[in-house]
């Protein structure tokens, strides 16, 4: 008799896709508050643009326009968005369910982009 097929993690994979999503959650901020803040500075001729901190928008931060941060900051709020919405998957124990296929996404592709929503099968099915 053939084993089911699985349609749902177990809780304590849930649990590691959490974490993994948590903590990229939190580099998503910081780095999504840096560009923020940095754009704020463009205009600012202080030393506070030389603090070590800036190691996202290192070497070639003058020339980065305001317009081209602002795209990077709405590129960063929109994966924030998405790692939320994917912890919010979790909570409803439907993480990890391909939305084409009704599958589950495999381990290695959501170790990758946690937030993912579709499997390879389905990703390249759009192409």
């Amino acid at each position: 008799m053939a084993e089911k097929e699985k349609t749902r993690f177990s809780d304590a994979e849930l649990k590691e896709f959490r974490d993994i999503i948590e903590s990229k959650l939190v580099e998503a901020k910081e780095d999504y508050d840096l560009l923020n803040s940095s754009m704020s500075l463009k205009d600012n001729n202080g030393t506070d643009d030389t603090s070590p901190t800036f190691k996202l928008i290192e070497d070639g931060s003058d020339v980065l326009s305001r317009e081209e941060t602002a795209q990077l900051a709405a590129r960063q709020e929109k994966f924030i968005k998405h790692l939320n919405d994917a912890l919010i998957r979790i909570e409803n124990k439907t993480y990890g369910l391909c939305r084409v296929t009704g599958k589950l996404i495999s381990k290695e592709r959501l170790r990758i982009v946690p937030h993912a929503t579709l499997s390879i099968e389905a990703k390249n099915q759009q192409s």
